[in-house]
């Protein structure tokens, strides 16, 4: 009777023993993919006993522990790729008889993908903490250089601010304009530098010779290097100008070393006045510009007057009315506040006045940059001469219609901008007699090109930085102060703001209509930041290339472009890198909008919108020509 007690007592015991254990399972998935993670170990630890029970997720990301006795556990999840995660449970025969289920458990890696190497020394992802501080460096250091790029362009402007006022209320501070008199005025020559410009050529000829000035004190030099018929339309054209009494000489030349500076270097010898007015063959000045610039020469240290352009077909299309909105901030508050400040500024190659003495005084024209305009200018003022900028005067002119041919013009230009510092950094640092403002401003002046590079710099490295974000908390802190760098966008916009010229007497409407070309001008110069780059870079490793000018179209509105055959389009290898840009800034964008990480969308938003533009204009243009 006792022994069949005692198996009955047992069998109690047992079943109570399994009626005290339940089930504890779950999922376990990534918190930003949201997707299962398989083998992942989980250790459920008793508080009270210290026993330790162990699982492994399957490939469905599901994991589970059988005969886990009630009581009050941990569990903890540990992962070579995902943090450590521990979460504490109490399970009740009351409440689990059935089992414990927890809800899907979401881990955050570690780091992210891109730095989940370099252990060393013991130490996780050692050296890619250390490349991480790296990239925070540069990223950092772009930020800089653009911000102090900012300060500098933000100078200016209050510059230019206060001498406009300056001018408004205290007008008795400053000289009268000089008054032009046609029996004292000196003889001009006019050059008109071209080449293969059949659809402007008559046009500018005409308009030279069109000018209200004494004829026996005009001379006007086509300077033609032209390879196509245009040579024979300006030989024709020259002819009729000279039937009507006009000087006019037709210089055509077959070799075309050192393009437009080589031209004109060639005709310096030919050149009967003692000025130089130099006029692109795209530009269409007012008949009276001589009247309106030549009196101030009234000084013999004044080597160049240069004037405003103006633009004849700005609202030819959105690409148009951006590239004047940028234009006007260089020809308003660069020239207007570096003018006012008494630094140095720049002949821009056209729409300008040259004293021939001072031309021959700084060197003569040189043509080892492609921005022979500027190479010339400071030259000349560090030789003493002063420059004089007329911002009322205006000189009309045509605007790229295409995105080619904007891209031709921004590469000659910033390569240009890059070749002349190389070429005149010593000369500014340490010609004597130059005032350190000067100094400062002229080399930021022939550095600005490099905006550019910091610009693809900055743009590029915020991608690693955002899984630096992710990966190493201990480097946040210095990522918080990225935002102080919002400032350089302001100052530009106060920039921009003091030389926009659509403005109407309703202030509100016009800085909303501002505000819009703001952001619109920013996102294209983002989208040409890979083109200008490359410019930038070849100028400053001294990678020689010909003188790609820009194509002219004498095309005022839409309805007249028939095409051009100088504005040649293919697809290159920049086109492919900003396609590839704009998907790849476009993905992080939707990325980390759907992640809820909003801080940097914006200005990926505006990368790929940028980037988008630029691309799409390409192809589109590839695909007008085809068709």
């Amino acid at each position: 009777m006792f022994k069949i007690c005692l198996v009955v007592f047992g069998l109690l015991l047992t079943s109570t023993m399994y009626a005290q254990k339940t089930v504890v399972k779950g999922n376990i998935i990534d918190v930003k993919t949201r997707s299962v993670l398989s083998n992942v170990n989980l250790t459920i630890k008793s508080e009270n006993s210290y026993k330790e029970y162990t699982s492994k997720t399957n490939k469905k990301g599901d994991y589970i522990f059988n005969d886990i006795p009630y009581g009050e556990y941990d569990l903890v999840i540990t992962d070579e790729t995902y943090n450590k995660s521990t979460s504490h449970f109490i399970l009740t025969e009351e409440e689990h008889s059935k089992g414990y289920s927890f809800n899907p458990i979401a881990l955050g890696r570690k780091v992210t993908w891109l730095l989940d190497w370099g252990d060393a020394g013991g130490i996780e992802h050692y050296w890619s903490h250390l490349l991480s501080k790296v990239i925070i460096f540069l990223y950092f250091g772009c930020l800089v250089l653009v911000l102090f790029y900012s300060i500098l362009q933000l100078s200016l402007a209050v510059a230019y601010v206060r001498n406009k006022r300056k001018k408004k209320n205290q007008p008795e501070l400053f000289s009268p304009a000089p008054v032009y008199d046609p029996a004292t005025t000196p003889k001009v020559t006019i050059q008109l530098p071209m080449f293969n410009e059949l659809y402007v050529a008559e046009r500018i000829i005409e308009t030279a010779a069109a000018f209200d000035y004494p004829a026996d004190k005009l001379q006007i030099q086509v300077l033609d290097d032209s390879t196509d018929e245009t040579v024979d339309v300006i030989a024709k054209k020259v002819a009729e100008v000279q039937a009507r009494g006009i000087n006019i000489q037709h210089i055509h030349r077959v070799d075309r070393t050192g393009y437009k500076a080589g031209a004109l270097d060639d005709a310096m010898d030919q050149v009967e006045g003692e000025f130089i007015a130099i006029f692109d063959a795209d530009f269409i000045p007012y008949p009276d510009f001589l009247q309106k610039t030549m009196p101030h020469f009234n000084h013999d240290k004044v080597g160049v007057v240069q004037t405003r352009w103006g633009h004849i077909n700005k609202d030819y299309s959105i690409l148009t009315e951006l590239q004047a909105f940028g234009l006007n901030g260089h020809f308003a508050i660069e020239q207007g506040g570096r003018n006012a400040s008494g630094h140095f500024i720049n002949f821009n190659g056209t729409g300008g006045i040259w004293r021939k003495e001072c031309i021959a005084s700084a060197g003569g024209w040189e043509h080892d940059t492609l921005t022979e305009d500027l190479d010339l200018s400071y030259r000349a003022q560090l030789k003493g001469w002063q420059f004089r900028y007329l911002e009322d005067v205006i000189a009309p002119a045509e605007l790229p219609i295409t995105m080619s041919a904007l891209k031709s013009q921004q590469h000659r230009w910033m390569k240009g901008g890059a070749e002349c510092f190389i070429k005149m950094r010593r000369r500014i640092a340490f010609t004597k007699g130059v005032k350190m403002g000067d100094r400062i401003h002229g080399m930021s002046h022939l550095f600005n090109s490099s905006v550019f590079i910091f610009i693809l710099m900055m743009s590029l490295l915020s991608l690693p930085v955002l899984h630096i974000k992710d990966s190493f908390s201990d480097l946040n802190f210095v990522l918080q102060y990225g935002a102080v760098f919002l400032v350089s966008t302001v100052f530009l916009m106060f920039y921009y703001w003091h030389s926009y010229r659509d403005k109407t007497s309703n202030t509100f409407v016009s800085l909303i209509k501002f505000v819009a070309r703001f952001f619109q001008f920013l996102m294209v110069s983002m989208g040409l930041a890979l083109n200008n780059s490359v410019a930038v870079m070849e100028g400053y490793l001294g990678i020689k290339s010909s003188f790609v000018r820009t194509p002219k179209f004498n095309v005022n509105v839409k309805s007249e472009f028939t095409g051009n055959k100088y504005d040649k389009k293919s697809i290159s290898i920049l086109n492919i890198g900003e396609g590839i840009l704009m998907l790849l800034f476009a993905f992080t964008t939707i990325n980390r909008t759907i992640y809820g990480d909003l801080g940097m969308v914006p200005f990926h938003l505006m990368l790929t919108i940028g980037y988008g533009l630029v691309f799409f204009y390409s192809i589109s243009e590839l695909r007008t020509k085809k068709a």
